[in-house]
């Protein structure tokens, strides 16, 4: 089974804060083998209220993810992320294909 992780998030609000946080992640995502926006269809925001995007983050399986998550690198990234805009990770086990 793959893990993946759910970001759901508001508009950006800190392009500079936005770009510093794809620099960073673009290493860590190699290092873990995640893959961005995997599935043919891409979720639909139906009862969004604030959020305006949506990124599934798909990684060979779950502890994987977790390890991504827990890697002090990323959480210096994700510093950045919460700065660009306010977001919700969601992470799960299955196999979308």
């Amino acid at each position: 089974m793959k893990g993946y992780w759910l970001i759901v998030g508001t508009e950006i609000s800190d392009q500079e804060a936005q770009a510093e946080y794809s620099r960073l992640w673009k290493p860590i995502g190699e290092k873990y083998q995640a893959r961005t926006n995997t599935t043919k269809q891409p979720p639909l925001l139906v009862e969004a209220r604030d959020a305006k995007r949506m990124v599934l983050v798909e990684f060979p399986s779950l502890e994987i993810a977790k390890a991504c998550y827990a890697d002090p690198a990323y959480g210096e990234a994700m510093r950045f992320a919460l700065k660009a805009s306010n977001r919700v990770l969601v992470m799960f086990e299955g196999d979308l294909g």
